[in-house]
């Protein structure tokens, strides 16, 4: 009898393909429009001036601009160093303080219990080893401390535009899609006993010129959609595109011509037991 085992994935190489990934194309041009996402979860941790903040996977900053604004002393990091520089860029020109610094989000260069508060929007959820990453933020927070996250949910646009492109370009064989950190009970499964979860559903909304434009922005800079267009043979890249363009009309409440896609995901605040 044949018995066939799961795939046991290559996770070093997957982070690494990740890591290509989002270097490719230019998120900061799609993470800019995101900013508010930041502002909101900055709101839902109750942060206060002076604490000590760590935005994980941070892209171009938009969770540590918001936690900066409040006057916290904030850490921003990320392991694609050009997506930093955006955001050492755009702290510069609002003149707030923030340290960055490349880094890992499955492997912290900080030590236990170092920060109040650790922030990731639309990043963290992204990492290769799930329970690895979960179990570093829970390590960086304080007793008492806590996680505040933003995650696509599996059910919203984007959880459903990130499943249209893994048809398209399947994921190795054994990784887990980025859209389970958007369930609550994946999330108490990843995280263990050690925390209290909260969570609430809440809508971002995408508001682009067209369809047309929104699928030209994201084809040209989100590296998910980015790296699978140039994956794929013309045909192939056709059929995406059409796909990604029914799913637009299937989520866009606009009709007049515009795009105004209000796109679900989960936002979680976690606390550590002290």
């Amino acid at each position: 009898m044949n018995i066939q085992t799961p795939a046991t994935p290559d996770l070093t190489a997957v982070k690494a393909k990740q890591q290509a990934t989002w270097a490719s194309g230019d998120y900061a041009v799609v993470g800019t429009t995101l900013q508010i996402v930041g502002e909101n979860l900055c709101e839902a941790v109750d942060l206060r001036s002076n604490q000590n903040v760590l935005d994980v996977a941070a892209g171009n900053g938009n969770a540590t601009l918001a936690a900066a604004r409040r006057f916290a002393n904030v850490v921003s990091t990320d392991y694609v160093g050009a997506l930093l520089e955006r955001g050492r860029k755009r702290a510069r020109a609002d003149r707030l303080p923030v340290e960055f610094r490349e880094a890992d989000a499955e492997n912290l260069p900080f030590t236990d219990a170092s920060f109040d508060v650790v922030l990731s929007t639309f990043g963290v959820m992204f990492t290769a080893n799930h329970p690895t990453a979960a179990s570093e933020l829970v390590r960086v927070t304080r007793p008492g401390g806590k996680i505040g996250l933003a995650n696509w949910t599996p059910e919203g646009f984007i959880g459903n535009l990130l499943k249209t492109v893994g048809k398209a370009v399947p994921p190795p064989p054994g990784v887990k899609s980025p859209i389970m950190w958007g369930k609550k009970d994946y999330l108490e499964e990843i995280f263990g006993s050690g925390v209290v979860i909260a969570t609430q559903n809440r809508h971002f909304t995408f508001r682009y010129k067209s369809p047309a434009h929104f699928l030209d922005i994201f084809r040209t800079y989100y590296g998910p959609t980015h790296k699978a267009f140039g994956a794929i043979d013309m045909v192939a890249q056709q059929k995406l595109q059409a796909d990604i363009l029914a799913l637009i009309d299937q989520f866009n409440v606009a009709r007049d011509g515009t795009l105004v896609i209000p796109s679900e995901y989960l936002e979680i605040v976690i606390t550590k037991r002290a």
